[in-house]
């Protein structure tokens, strides 16, 4: 466990057609922690460094590319894949997957969707994994029925951490996931500690109750 001052990086995986709640609840806690925590940082990679287009329109710049990512990757302790609508597309592309493949496996994350990116990179097979939970809009099926097809083991829980990839359920729970990881990093009393600065303490707490946490 790291003390409060201690550096740590983590790396927000963005891609086109990414939701921006998920930006909110990685990034935007991030930010927000680093005021108690001030070694946390955070860095976002795309396929290519610039402009990366969210859904519903908003447009936010991606630090770093794939290319130029490694020497901050490997400074990276945890890589988060976010979620999103362009899930579909990542899943089938080739230079995401390699990226993904890349790393290693129990420096991976994924919020929402960004399991399903994991997945289609073959890093969670035969692993208990979860991702959203419902299909909303045109989806023929629930994101975490899909997760199952391609060869995870799928729970229905607000956070997976079983050995391998940490995942983080659908939408909000990008903030569960994240504070999650703080956790990880600097302590269960930090995590805590930055939930109720984000007056999130009382919804994580209710996640938790109603859906629970896999380890082991």
């Amino acid at each position: 466990m790291l003390n409060r001052d201690q550096p740590a990086r983590i790396g927000i995986v963005l891609y086109d057609g990414v939701e921006p709640i998920d930006l909110g609840g990685t990034l935007g806690v991030i930010s927000m922690a680093s005021r108690l925590l001030p070694g946390l940082s955070a860095v976002t990679i795309a396929e290519h460094a610039g402009p990366v287009r969210c859904a519903g329109g908003l447009t936010v710049l991606a630090a770093l590319g794939f290319t130029d990512a490694p020497p901050w990757v490997e400074a990276c302790d945890v890589v988060v894949v976010t979620g999103g609508p362009g899930w579909a597309a990542q899943a089938k592309n080739p230079a995401m997957l390699a990226f993904l493949r890349a790393q290693p496996a129990d420096r991976l994350a994924s919020v929402c969707t960004g399991a399903l990116i994991l997945a289609a990179a073959g890093v969670l097979d035969g692993r208990k994994a979860t991702t959203r939970r419902s299909a909303i809009g045109a989806e023929a099926q629930a994101p975490l029925a899909l997760l199952a097809q391609m060869g995870a083991e799928a729970c229905a829980a607000q956070i997976v951490d079983a050995g391998g990839p940490v995942t983080g359920g659908g939408v909000s729970l990008a903030h569960d996931l994240t504070l999650h990881l703080i956790g990880r990093l600097y302590g269960e009393a930090a995590c805590h500690e930055v939930a109720r600065l984000i007056e999130y303490d009382r919804a994580f707490a209710a996640n938790r109750a109603a859906m629970g946490i896999v380890v082991g």
